[in-house]
């Protein structure tokens, strides 16, 4: 019998791949095959953007908990509670509780991307972490951090892959440019590319056969938009006219638009000032691509990256430093280190395994907590 999960959400790319490989996740089992040992329900429709028709998570109400509660067994909460205050976090676990129904909690960021400050994310993850009955995260750093923080053990599951199987066996074209990818994304809130694009600009000329491309979502480089950044686009615009770097302005990626990006890439910049855990960095290291990260958060806990100062007064040169060495390793010939098919697929197998364990324990541990209010 499967073991149904309430996940928030079930469609982000992370959660579809902690399934194994094959017919699956939120739809029950196709005729002829056995129940999968996990099943999780769809998102239910938050008549929101068709980019994110997940969020916000209507999963995390009380109302709809006590309206579905017959129809799942625990409650994974992994995206999306950016949405939702601590008081209303607590009715949704008063809810799950009132039904004896478990959560488990996966922390993918101990520090919120979106947020300038803190103190928002903390009281929501204050209120999850003390309430899940399991814990999950994903490297050992952000796990000790969560004990430290809260007192509490997570265990540590790898992020799954990202890119599909075609995009993991797709060969790498080689040769020249050596091309180095700052993207700016849509600026959220830990983002600060511009002293890394100027400390790169001069770095340049001692790179042989390496070009700067710098990517800027047109919400950002476009008068009249409501995150339009005045000064970086007549800056960017300025260097690609004066020919110093290639700019490219467009929407949003789609998945293949990203995946071919990247795999353009020899570098790929996380530009960031903080932050925990990357997806990003995980479809580099699926795409064989190297990633310089700044030492905030866990990004070199996650898989191998080329680190730099996430602030203070080394952090252009030694990001500099580290897209030298990226070059080095092309200059000879190296290739960035890149998961293989194989290992994607048995890593799955494993996590797949793993979540099946933590959902049994979680749903004893509801069972045995019903019990002792009752007796």
């Amino acid at each position: 019998m499967s073991t149904v999960v309430a996940s928030v959400p079930a469609g982000h790319v992370y959660v579809r791949h902690l399934s194994p490989v094959g017919p699956d996740l939120t739809g029950g089992k196709s005729p002829g095959q056995d129940a999968p040992a996990v099943v999780r329900l769809p998102d239910p429709p938050s008549g929101s953007s068709p980019d994110s028709p997940w969020w916000p998570p209507r999963m995390l109400t009380p109302a709809w908990v006590h309206e579905h509660a017959d129809e799942f067994d625990v409650m994974h909460v992994h995206f999306g509670f950016d949405a939702v205050s601590p008081e209303d976090l607590r009715g949704v676990v008063a809810a799950l509780r009132s039904h004896d129904l478990p959560l488990v909690l996966t922390v993918h960021d101990l520090r919120n991307p979106h947020h300038e400050t803190p103190e928002a994310h903390e009281a929501q993850l204050g209120v999850l972490v003390a309430e899940a009955d399991e814990l999950i995260t994903l490297t050992e750093g952000a796990a000790a951090t969560i004990l430290r923080r809260w007192g509490r053990a997570a265990t540590v599951l790898p992020h799954p892959h990202v890119v599909p199987d075609e995009w993991l066996e797709r060969p790498r074209a080689g040769g020249q440019p050596f091309v180095i990818g700052i993207h700016a994304k849509s600026l959220r809130a830990n983002m600060d590319p511009v002293p890394l694009v100027d400390a790169l600009l001069e770095a340049l000329p001692t790179l042989p056969g390496a070009v700067l491309r710098v990517d800027a979502h047109t919400d950002v480089m476009t008068a009249g938009f409501p995150r339009h950044d005045a000064a970086l686009s007549e800056r960017l615009r300025s260097l690609a006219d004066a020919g110093r770097l290639e700019l490219a302005v467009h929407d949003f990626f789609t998945d293949d638009e990203l995946f071919a990006y990247l795999h353009g890439l020899d570098v790929s910049v996380l530009a960031y000032r903080f932050g925990t855990h990357s997806g990003w960095l995980e479809a580099c290291h699926d795409l064989g691509t190297w990633v310089v990260a700044p030492d905030c958060g866990f990004y070199a806990d996650q898989r191998p990256v080329l680190s730099y100062a996430a602030s203070g007064p080394t952090r252009t040169s030694s990001f500099v430093e580290a897209v030298r060495t990226a070059h080095d390793h092309w200059l000879a010939g190296e290739a960035a280190p890149r998961a293989t098919l194989r290992e994607r697929h048995t890593e799955r197998a494993s996590l797949a395994r793993a979540h099946e364990a933590i959902y049994a324990r979680a749903i004893s541990r509801a069972g045995t907590r019903g019990l002792a209010c009752t007796s």
